[in-house]
């Protein structure tokens, strides 16, 4: 028992040898792992013409900024070609009606042109039986500074029913 007590560095010894192994058992491990890695790594990266990702991953993060650079350039071009849609004149209503209820059929005709802002213009066109009167009245905001008649009115309905 004086022997186990006098040599404590004995049981020091020892008890460094078995963390030494263990250390090593780990080492080996971990370059096994490391050579498995490896070799995904260069299967991985075989071909791209690149020696490190962190070339890849740059070139990917400058592409897609490209590409939201493009997607704003885009939304925006399609709100202005909304916006240009919007103010055509696209939208026509035609009425057409007896001018004179005693003689004649439905030969006298109101047109509106007008956009989705309701600006455009009314032609009317007034047919008797010797001539035809064609009259044109400009519109902002659905309103002109010259009168309406009931009939522009109904071509201006006719119109707006048809963006709907």
């Amino acid at each position: 028992m004086d022997q186990i007590i006098e040599r404590p560095f004995d049981w020091i010894t020892i008890g460094l040898l078995v963390i030494a192994v263990i250390l090593l058992i780990r080492s080996f491990t971990l370059s096994n792992k490391l050579k498995k890695l490896r070799k995904s790594y260069s299967q991985f990266m075989d071909g791209t013409g690149v020696e490190d990702l962190e070339h890849v991953i740059i070139h990917l993060k400058q592409r897609l900024h490209e590409q939201e650079g493009g997607h704003v350039s885009l939304k925006q071009t399609v709100q202005s070609l909304g916006e240009t849609v919007r103010r055509k004149k696209g939208n026509v209503g035609i009425h057409r009606y007896n001018a004179f209820e005693e003689r004649g059929n439905d030969l006298s005709f109101s047109i509106a042109v007008i956009s989705d802002e309701k600006d455009g213009m009314v032609l009317s066109g007034i047919h008797g039986r010797d001539q035809t009167f064609i009259y044109a009245k400009p519109l902002k905001e659905g309103q002109s500074k010259y009168t309406l008649t009931p009939e522009e009115i109904e071509a201006i309905n006719l119109a707006l029913r048809r963006e709907a």
